[in-house]
């Protein structure tokens, strides 16, 4: 088991920064691949970035590609989403993930753990 939790949202006007973190508590944190998902009201979860469980490898959904940046610090048991030039079509309550298997996954049921949100609002 591993016990997940946001912070770090806010409301940003359009073309700000905002860096999202997750907290990891429970299992060690390095055995698990991490995710960051959004869901916007009305709307279904989607993905937004992944990572490796040694932080090498990186993916994005396109809407983000360039813009946001998924990091992790296993030292610190965190994992960071550094949102950048952010649009209001960003809005929505951001999730980190977590799962311990090896493979790159893009779908909300490929991760078993899921910390409670972080409200992220871009004002234009």
């Amino acid at each position: 088991q591993v016990q997940l939790v946001e912070s770090g949202g806010g409301l940003v006007q359009a073309g700000g920064s905002l860096r999202l973190s997750c907290a990891a508590s429970g299992r060690t944190f390095s055995s698990y691949r991490m995710g960051w998902f959004r869901q916007a009201p009305g709307k279904e979860r989607e993905f937004v970035a992944g990572i490796s469980k040694g932080g090498r490898r990186t993916y994005y959904a396109d809407s983000v590609k360039g813009r946001f940046t998924i990091a992790r610090d296993n030292a610190k048991n965190t994992v960071y989403l550094q949102m950048n030039s952010l649009k209001p079509e960003d809005t929505a309550v951001y999730y980190c993930a977590a799962d311990l298997s090896m493979t790159p996954a893009e779908r909300p049921y490929e991760y078993d753990f899921w910390g409670q949100g972080t409200q992220v609002t871009v004002s234009s």
